[in-house]
């Protein structure tokens, strides 16, 4: 298989793990240049979706765009990309707004585990984007989960090992266990 010159893969990455830098890394070896697009990046470009209503929630979205950039810009540093690389928001529940943020030409790389990752595959298709899945496994199959992650964090349990180092001094400079805390106690009172 040939190399694309550009590809463009997204997430949310409301908490950079080990196993979205799999990803990330995959998408980047199969690629000159790999446009990394933040989903969810405000809350005026975050809509709820039959086929996960959670990833749109307050709590499923605690950090920033900001934050998340930086989280990624710094991982994929550590791993000697940060040349080869762009990040920018990806609005994915918006698709007349794509345009405005990746190269609609580029190779759209996703994973797939759910309902939700068939119809971003379908909702690509029908946009006439070119689209390469890289892996496509069951929900039980699926590893990390960054809500898990977090969860480990509000419940001081042992969680660096589930992240790239610059994320373990990201989330500790920038104390986001306190955030990641009232925001669960927010939504214990809301239900």
């Amino acid at each position: 298989m040939d190399k694309a010159k550009v590809g463009v893969i997204h997430g949310r990455f409301q908490l950079l793990h080990n196993d979205h830098m799999k990803y990330l890394l995959a998408g980047k070896k199969r690629c000159d240049h790999l446009v990394v697009g933040i989903t969810n990046p405000d809350p005026s470009h975050t809509r709820n979706d039959p086929a996960d209503m959670s990833r749109s929630s307050m709590a499923s979205n605690p950090l920033t765009y900001y934050e998340r950039y930086c989280m990624v810009r710094e991982a994929l540093a550590e791993q000697g990309l940060h040349d080869s690389i762009s990040i920018v928001p990806f609005p994915i529940n918006f698709p007349d707004l794509y345009q405005h943020y990746v190269p609609l030409d580029a190779l759209f790389f996703l994973t797939i585990y759910d309902a939700w990752g068939e119809k971003k595959l379908t909702l690509f298709q029908e946009l006439g984007l070119n689209t390469e899945i890289l892996w496509r496994k069951k929900q039980t199959e699926k590893g990390l989960s960054a809500t898990d992650i977090r969860g480990k964090i509000i419940n001081n349990e042992e969680w660096e090992q589930f992240v790239p180092p610059a994320v373990v001094l990201f989330v500790k400079k920038h104390h986001l266990a306190e955030r990641f805390f009232a925001l669960r106690e927010v939504e214990a009172i809301d239900k």
